[in-house]
């Protein structure tokens, strides 16, 4: 499930996050400019909604200033579709999901799981 900061901001334009970044840092557009090299004009005009889609170059400087994952700014220029949130955490892990050809139905790892089970037990 996605944590409550990504909640709140999932709907936001990409200006609006990255004016909210800045806001919960308290940094000014100065000091913004000066840890990324991005000029103060061209941030207040990505802020401001008059650029929407930066370059990756710019998004990637701004996720280490802001401390947030450059994929999140790529999703919010609209250069990557956003990741589907997930309801329930997996129970998959190790290295079964890395074998499957393809994505395996509830069903199915429910099936190898039990024989999985059974395996184990006849090892005892």
């Amino acid at each position: 499930m996605a944590n409550q900061d990504e909640k709140s901001t999932s709907g936001m334009s990409l200006g609006d996050y990255l004016r909210n970044l800045r806001d919960t840092r308290r940094m000014t557009l100065r000091e913004v400019e000066q840890a990324s090299g991005v000029s103060n004009a061209y941030l207040s005009q990505l802020e401001n909604g008059k650029l929407k889609k930066p370059s990756p170059h710019i998004l990637h400087k701004l996720s280490g200033v802001f401390g947030v994952p450059y994929e999140k700014l790529m999703e919010k220029a609209g250069y990557l579709d956003p990741k589907p949130v997930r309801q329930e955490k997996s129970r998959r892990r190790g290295r079964l999901p890395t074998f499957a050809p393809e994505d395996l139905t509830p069903e199915e790892e429910e099936e190898l799981l039990r024989y999985l089970a059974f395996l184990r037990s006849r090892k005892k």
